[in-house]
């Protein structure tokens, strides 16, 4: 199944994407899509309905977030061994974890705002996780049971935040607007391979990231399971993975952005999104 939840910011509904690519109104079978919910069941129950009996929505509504009232917004750094090259940086034995504020989540197509003070505003194309069941101590075979499904993220980044300003790379990801998400929640049943998934982002339509989960360095299995050994994961929890080579401070020169530009970004049978990029004004 592809979930989304869609309408106004702060008053969206929940629904899905049917095999014609219409979206469908779920709000009559669960009320949001939510950590409450996804813990009490809402993917299976969604699943048992048939989406030809639900309302249709109109084309070109607004996608929020695809979950609703997240909590825990993790995120891995360095985990893509072509990405760790390009920034110089040596391969991690373990993998690097850093927080995103979870009120930076916002739609796959929302605007996004550099902030007040930025220097160099970055960009990273990610596969996010959304956790379905709660997970502590668990082993790697026992990870995708956890997982209620896959998206794409934007891990918006401040460069001179996270490395130039001391202390912990969170000060540079965590601005709002910082972390689109979505469009769509695909259910680990429709990921053939999460292992091999072609990504890419464009930057004012010129290609500047293009790779493939293939090159990560922890996997998907491993990061859950790896987590919970020290947190605990619950329903609604998000993870984000990583980024391919192509992200601005890699470049030469480096190259951040700037009031007006557009990027689009995408993972194969994730969907898409689009943004604009506009100047903090107060």
């Amino acid at each position: 199944m592809k979930l989304l939840r869609f309408g106004a910011a702060g008053a969206e509904k929940p629904g899905l994407l049917d095999k014609d690519g219409t979206i469908r109104d779920l709000s009559g079978v669960v009320s949001d899509i939510t950590p409450e919910t996804l813990k009490n069941g809402a993917i299976a129950k969604i699943a048992a309905i048939d989406p030809a009996t639900l309302p249709a929505v109109e084309a070109g509504v607004r996608l929020g977030p695809i979950v609703n009232g997240v909590r825990n917004f993790i995120a891995v750094g360095l985990n893509y061994v072509d990405h760790a090259h390009e920034t110089g940086s040596p391969i991690p034995s373990e993998p690097i974890l850093f927080n995103k504020a979870p009120n930076c989540i916002v739609g796959p197509n929302d605007t996004v705002i550099i902030p007040k003070n930025s220097q160099k505003t970055d960009w990273e194309v990610e596969l996010a996780i959304v956790i379905g069941k709660t997970a502590s101590y668990i082993s790697e075979a026992e990870a995708i049971d956890h997982i209620a499904g896959y998206a794409v993220c934007h891990d918006v980044s401040e460069r001179h935040f996270q490395t130039e300003r001391g202390g912990q790379w969170m000060k540079g990801k965590g601005s709002p607007t910082f972390g689109p998400l979505g469009p769509w929640l695909v259910t680990p049943d429709e990921v053939a391979d999460v292992q091999n998934l072609d990504m890419f982002l464009d930057l004012n339509g010129t290609r500047v990231q293009t790779g493939n989960t293939k090159t990560m360095i922890f996997g998907v299995a491993h990061l859950v399971s790896y987590i919970s050994q020290f947190l605990q994961l619950d329903p609604g929890d998000v993870i984000t993975t990583g980024t391919p080579p192509g992200v601005g401070m890699g470049m030469k020169p480096p190259k951040f952005l700037k009031d007006g530009d557009q990027v689009r970004l995408g993972i194969a049978g994730l969907g898409e999104q689009a943004q604009t990029f506009r100047a903090w004004s107060a």
